[in-house]
């Protein structure tokens, strides 16, 4: 088996050429974390799909001979780590390539990109979400949003739902497999304005919630969500607590917002990452975490 001085992960998603979002993420905030990635690519693209005309070269038939070069060279993963997923078939091998490559003290954690503000995305369908459900009792980390999380639970989506309410559904996913249990972009009621969120996670391990505020900026940058769940894996891989990897890395997509806000931009691009990729070796700001 081939050992690694350093940590390293097996990183499943896209890859764009152009606009930050992806691999094209993972890989650098991964790597300034001191863990070694290895990509299984689903997908070349010439832009993400926000770009309209972009290239798409579909690689979902090249992914298990990849997965079987690994398994021969005896490539062994401290995490293995998967996003967004185009089809049904994908995540049947990713599955599998979990189950290959599964170890004592191995993190998986599963991005489910299913959809957003209450709809599932256009190419997505209930197959698609019955996979993921089924991929999400693999995972000792899940990251869904709010829609993900009704999905996943075939409930209806509310936006207006209550923090116990948003528990028992934290509980219930937790219930299916995963130790933990992300949801990203919870509005906060107490608020009601439309302008305030939270993310919010359970650790069944230790049976506590926790709840990390999020800077509200009016802008919307593609890739948000793949910075977020990849400081989120880096810090657990550094041992970092539950409470203290979530605040990292709101802090990290936060600052990265406020310093792309202020240009004249094209925020499909997503986040100026080379201007704040330096951020992850700083010292922790002061935690804004809340027993929840």
């Amino acid at each position: 088996m081939l050992q690694s001085p350093v940590k390293q992960i097996a990183a499943i998603q896209d890859l764009s050429g152009y606009g930050r979002t992806s691999l094209s993420v993972v890989i650098p905030i991964l790597s300034t974390m001191g863990v070694k990635v290895c990509p299984l690519p689903t997908a070349v693209l010439s832009s993400h799909s926000r770009f309209k005309g972009y290239h798409f070269t579909d690689l979902t038939d090249q992914m298990q001979s990849i997965i079987d070069h690994w398994r021969q060279l005896g490539v062994a993963f401290d995490a293995v780590y998967s996003g967004f997923l185009g089809s049904h078939k994908q995540i049947c091998i990713v599955r599998q390539l979990i189950d290959t490559f599964t170890n004592e003290n191995q993190l998986v954690v599963v991005d489910p990109v299913l959809g957003d503000n209450g709809t599932l995305y256009a190419p997505f369908n209930e197959k698609m979400v019955s996979g993921m459900r089924s991929l999400i009792q693999k995972a000792n980390v899940i990251t869904p949003n709010l829609t993900e999380m009704f999905l996943l639970l075939d409930k209806p989506f509310h936006a207006d739902a209550g923090e116990d309410e948003i528990k028992r559904e934290i509980l219930q996913l937790s219930e299916s497999g995963p130790d933990i249990v992300v949801v990203t972009s919870v509005p906060d009621q107490a608020h009601g304005d439309g302008d305030h969120y939270s993310v919010i996670a359970y650790n069944k391990n230790d049976s506590r919630y926790w709840k990390v505020p999020i800077d509200y900026i009016p802008a919307e940058f593609p890739g948000t969500g793949d910075c977020f769940t990849s400081v989120l894996t880096g810090s657990l891989m550094q041992g970092d607590s539950l409470p203290i990897a979530l605040d990292r890395a709101v802090h990290f997509v936060s600052y990265g917002v406020r310093a792309t806000y202020g240009y004249n931009y094209d925020p499909k691009q997503g986040i100026l990452l080379e201007r704040v990729l330096n951020r992850l070796n700083f010292p922790m700001p002061v935690s804004s975490y809340e027993v929840f």
